[in-house]
């Protein structure tokens, strides 16, 4: 079939109606820790609005209350286990002093 005798096929994009956080009417608020750690990835980064599924508004709202929490220490910053082990790095201070001692 040629090139310009070929039917001209529109591609429609299919809209998933975005869901609300929560069925029962839960208010988006810092407070509510429960509907804020959803939204949260392992690592403690604020999910997409595409992974959530949230509207605009939802979103935006989401990360307010995420980021007010966070302030409050409500959250940490980072979610990382590993936040205080620094082995390596002291390691390597303490062989920079020993061989300043050598010197």
């Amino acid at each position: 079939m040629d090139k310009s005798k070929r039917p001209f096929l529109k591609f429609k994009r299919s809209f998933r109606r975005r869901l609300p956080p929560d069925q029962s009417g839960d208010r988006i608020d810092y407070r509510n820790m429960s509907l804020i750690s959803r939204f949260i990835s392992e690592q403690g980064k604020i999910l997409s609005r595409r992974v959530n599924r949230l509207t605009l508004k939802q979103q935006r709202l989401i990360t307010l209350a995420i980021k007010q929490a966070r302030i409050l220490s409500l959250l940490p910053f980072l979610n990382n286990e590993k936040q205080f082990e620094r082995t390596e790095s002291t390691a390597r201070t303490t062989g920079f002093k020993a061989r300043n001692k050598q010197a």
